[in-house]
């Protein structure tokens, strides 16, 4: 499959596949205790950012309803759409997470699971940048990438009849990623899923004399 813009190969397969998505992957089980493990690490009433919140559900919805202030951004339309919809304490906008702009020292955490894979390669070390950016000192960045270096489609993801494309490193690029960004890698394990796996990152911005 020749892709011209791979972003709109991933617009379109999540538009299409918002509910299958949800369906076909246990994310509020999946997610459940690394949440929990960030709670325990940001103040109560932290500013979050979800990069790459899909529908708001897990991420946003479970962190909204703890009395933290989330803001979620995704490339979906209809991910936005329904994430207005299902998580209406937090604020959401459709934009694409390599172009979208924050004043820095933003947020206590953010988090972006399942969506630095989507990004073109070479546009993921500046976002990681960006992101370290965005965070107050101290503040988490809590995140899913690559395990094995792999770019490649499914032409019918999840049985849906769309298209999907993904991106990655190896796990080891992106620790040197996350440390050339100025954020220190406080943990990292696999993640398994059917025959491969994902790697999780806990990053964190040094405070001031670190």
């Amino acid at each position: 499959m020749d892709i011209d813009d791979p972003k709109d190969v991933v617009r379109r397969g999540y538009d299409a596949l918002s509910r299958h998505y949800e369906q076909s992957y246990a994310t509020e089980t999946k997610y459940r205790p690394w949440l929990g493990a960030l709670q325990q690490r940001i103040p109560a009433a932290a500013t979050v950012l979800d990069l790459g919140c899909g529908s708001g559900v897990p991420v946003a919805r479970t962190l909204a309803s703890a009395g933290h202030r989330v803001t979620g951004v995704d490339i979906s339309g209809e991910q936005i759409r329904r994430a207005r919809q299902l998580v209406p304490e937090a604020e959401f906008r459709r934009a694409d997470a390599t172009a979208v702009e924050f004043p820095a020292a933003t947020f206590d955490a953010v988090v972006s699971l399942y969506a630095l894979i989507h990004i073109p390669l070479a546009e993921q070390p500046p976002l990681l940048a960006r992101i370290a950016t965005w965070l107050r000192p101290g503040g988490w960045f809590l995140g899913t990438t690559g395990h094995s270096a792999w770019t490649g489609t499914d032409e019918d993801w999840l049985g849906g009849g769309v298209a999907m494309w993904w991106s990655h490193a190896d796990a080891a690029t992106y620790r040197d990623w996350l440390i050339g960004a100025g954020l220190t890698v406080e943990g990292e394990e696999f993640v398994p899923e059917g025959d491969g796996g994902h790697a999780l990152f806990w990053a964190r911005r040094p405070s001031a004399g670190e």
